[in-house]
């Protein structure tokens, strides 16, 4: 049964820049001389490191890993020798430097012994443990740690499994060409998620701008025959692969506010998860590389590229033929319109880095500064995919009326850039709502430490006053004891008679007298 598409409020068609890496194959960026792995790379709690400096490790192994139930651990994307632990600058708006394993290759690629997984021999919790240790996290750009996602969605009945191809950014190729060129290996790690959630039905999302990829997808699905498994080609328009929006686009459904979508029913899983599910599987590989688009109006020769985890911006900058226009260079990780600026080109590849885009400043849209006044023309009201009202947020916003920011739902927006591009005022909008959005987290993050603290000294003088009252109590106990002790001996000594003992007395004084005299 064909899958019936439907429409998602606002959205905007952008020209695509998709030829420009196309036009070349897929290509292996090897391996450069040193490998920068930041502890964290994926949201949720930071890894401690598991090794330490003049430490070799092989290809696979643990280097990096938390306790904590949100996280991915991270492994050695190559052999050689932990050069360092140190702060290196890292993949993140601030520009700031981040802790990173620093790792000298040894160019020998040695690998720590696989251990390939028989899926028909594990229970869908242990196959998702098995994800969890292979580091997988959502390779859509979100990186959120797959196996928490999964074992949500396992514990709710998911009738519906999306995986999303639809890659709607423009510039960013990466998922297209993995479609084209591993469309088997996708759609055995959809079989995978299949065996553990037993969706009802499975709809592959792809743009209707990628034949090749829909045609190669296609003869991959009819090769295998996966049940209940459709491609559904989707109408392009940005932001169509945001999963609200793409869940919106094929089922119909909304995800309610403050919902995720497995508690309606349905999970998302982009393709490229998708293809390290069934490395991690079949071959016991985690997750050490990805797919990285290398573009932009200022390289020689835009390309894709396999990128090891770790490797730094300028040896893909390197590959791709170098800049264009070296004195006007402006690095973003991401797309143009989600992704952000670089500092440098010394940042490493991490989980989430689908594209490096080398622009020349003078065509990046100016995200800070000064801009005009509102107009309030409603532009932003009419692309705004979440359905929201970008400009009653933007006041409060910039007042700094966080309150008022929750109340007009400020975290439904998905931050897509749609209010910015159509602003004639050229106000950055997104900036302030990412601005707010942090705000309003360090805040959350203060209380809850405050909250911490008061209820740890709460607990704190209960237990000093506890262990007052048990010291009180074990002194009384001592004082009773005693009183019965004594009670207990007079009670037990004999009568005796007052005379007599006023005899003895007067004798003992005698007694001592005389000793005394004699002495």
């Amino acid at each position: 049964m064909k899958a019936r598409l439907h429409r998602f409020h606002g959205g905007l068609v952008l020209d695509g820049h998709k030829s420009e890496s196309l036009s070349a194959p897929l290509r292996d960026a090897g391996l450069p001389a040193r490998l920068y792995l930041p502890l964290r790379q994926h949201i949720g709690d930071v890894n401690r490191p598991l090794v330490e400096v003049g430490n070799r490790v092989r290809k696979g192994e643990v280097i990096a890993a938390s306790a904590s139930l949100i996280c991915a651990p991270v492994h050695a994307p190559t052999s050689g020798v932990v050069r360092a632990i140190e702060p290196h600058p890292a993949a993140h708006p601030s520009g700031q430097a981040d802790l990173c394993i620093v790792l000298d290759v040894d160019g020998e690629d040695e690998s720590a012994p696989a251990e390939p997984v028989d899926t028909a021999a594990f229970d869908p919790a242990a196959l998702i443990e098995k994800i969890c240790r292979a580091g997988i996290v959502g390779l859509g750009g979100a990186a959120f740690p797959t196996s928490p996602k999964l074992s949500r969605a396992h514990t709710h009945r998911v009738e519906t499994l999306i995986i999303n191809g639809v890659e709607c950014e423009p510039w960013i190729t990466c998922d297209d060409i993995l479609m084209r060129n591993q469309a088997d290996d996708v759609l055995r790690g959809v079989a995978y998620l299949q065996q553990i959630l037993a969706p009802a039905t499975t709809l592959i999302g792809i743009e209707d701008n990628k034949p090749e990829a829909i045609a190669a997808m296609s003869q991959a699905l009819a090769s295998r025959a996966l049940a209940h498994t459709e491609i559904v080609p989707i109408p392009t328009i940005y932001p169509a692969g945001g999963e609200k929006q793409l869940i919106q686009i094929l089922t119909g459904r909304e995800v309610p506010h403050g919902q995720l979508a497995f508690d309606i029913g349905l999970l998302c899983q982009n393709v490229g998860t998708c293809v390290a599910i069934a490395r991690a599987f079949e071959r016991g590989e985690p997750l050490l590389s990805r797919i990285v688009t290398v573009s932009g109006d200022n390289l020689a020769a835009p390309a894709n590229f396999e990128v090891r985890l770790g490797t730094p911006v300028r040896h893909l900058i390197e590959l791709a033929g170098g800049y264009v226009d070296p004195e006007n260079a402006h690095l973003v990780m991401g797309g143009p319109m989600m992704g952000f600026s670089l500092a440098s080109d010394a940042v490493p590849i991490v989980k989430a880095s689908n594209c490096i885009l080398a622009m020349r400043a003078a065509t990046i849209p100016r995200a800070v500064g000064p801009h005009d006044e509102c107009i309030r023309c409603g532009k932003c009201t009419e692309v705004c995919p979440a359905s929201l009202l970008p400009q009653q947020l933007y006041w409060h916003a910039r007042a700094r009326n966080f309150e008022r920011t929750r109340e007009y739902h400020l975290f439904d927006c998905i931050e897509c850039g749609c209010c910015s591009a159509v602003c004639p005022s050229r106000i950055p909008l997104v900036q302030y709502y990412r601005a707010a959005k942090s705000e309003i987290r360090a805040a959350e993050r203060a209380q809850f430490r405050s909250d911490r603290a008061r209820v740890r000294f709460e607990f704190r003088e209960k237990r000093l006053a506890l262990k007052k009252q048990q010291e009180e109590e074990r002194r009384r106990q001592k004082r009773e004891a005693l009183k019965r002790k004594r009670e207990g001996d007079a009670a037990a000594a004999p009568a005796q008679d007052p005379v007599q003992a006023a005899l003895e007395r007067v004798k003992a004084r005698k007694q001592r007298a005389t000793q005394d005299d004699l002495s």
